[in-house]
């Protein structure tokens, strides 16, 4: 058996960032080369990944790409632990190959089918890396995809937005108008797209919520203010209702509705989803 420094053990781990010992023995078993020993490391790489798995890992980035011409949108999060991992190159490097890997899988399958790529890059950054989540919207009918990546990809979002008119959807201004609803999405968080994708039991805890707020009310008008705050809620919570960030003296349907008119169609958004690092 070679007879290893702590030197050379100490430039390994500082290279590829594992225990002492895992970097003695690999030393060992390659009888001092260090090429070898990183070779036999990443041959044990899922050994690895499994004892980093259990640190916490609430930092990342989320990356998405649009594609088929605005008829195709995927979007993803990949956390690690700490953020200068999530700005290194590498790292970088396999966030676009995992969005390029997300328009094969479906909605949160990528961290099963990267697992071995992604065992890999935990070898080399010695931190706990997540696929956290994944999701692929295609459009259905007339419409686009569109996506926006706000904060240095700390947040992302996916948008789809159906017209009628198939001439519509490579109009520029409706372009646009997606675009912006991105935007407002990013910067208000909604958490739901209308009322009617409010749960029974959200909108029955907020109702028990503002009876007791109100408790001592004529009964006559308890009910009347219950209802009130229940529809400032939908008007907070619902993308549709929430007054649009450019114009926040109009509702993100009036918006919507006053640009359908200038493109002579209608328009519904039909769905939208936001990822937020670590959140």
């Amino acid at each position: 058996m070679a007879d290893i420094s702590a030197a050379q053990v100490k430039e390994l781990r500082d290279e590829i960032g594992l225990g002492m010992m895992e970097c003695k023995r690999a030393l060992q078993d390659a009888n001092g080369d260090k090429a070898g020993a990183i070779k036999l490391l990443r041959e044990r790489g899922a050994n690895f990944a499994g004892k980093k798995s259990a640190r916490v890992a609430k930092e990342g980035r989320v990356a998405s790409e649009i594609y088929d011409g605005g008829k195709s949108g995927v979007m993803i999060e990949v956390n690690c632990e700490t953020d200068f991992v999530a700005k290194n190159e590498d790292f970088q490097t396999l966030l676009a190959s995992l969005v390029q890997q997300a328009k094969t899988v479906g909605d949160n399958q990528l961290a099963d089918a990267a697992r071995e790529q992604l065992v890999a890059k935990i070898q080399k950054t010695g931190e706990n890396l997540i696929i956290r989540r994944n999701v692929k919207y295609t459009v259905g009918g007339n419409g686009i995809v569109a996506g926006y990546i706000h904060l240095g990809g700390k947040v992302g979002v996916l948008v789809e937005v159906g017209c009628e008119k198939a001439e519509t959807a490579s109009k520029d201004l409706f372009k646009e108008t997606v675009k912006d609803v991105t935007l407002h999405v990013a910067a208000a968080n909604p958490a739901y797209l209308n009322r009617q994708a409010v749960t029974a039991d959200v909108i029955q805890s907020e109702r028990e919520i503002y009876a007791k707020q109100v408790e001592g009310k004529p009964t006559n008008i308890l009910e009347k203010i219950v209802t009130g705050k229940l529809e400032k809620f939908y008007q907070t919570v619902c993308l549709v209702e929430q007054g649009f960030v450019k114009d926040p003296d109009h509702s993100v349907t009036e918006y919507v509705g006053s640009q359908a008119k200038l493109l002579g169609d209608t328009l519904t958004i039909r769905r939208f989803i936001r990822y937020q690092v670590g959140v």
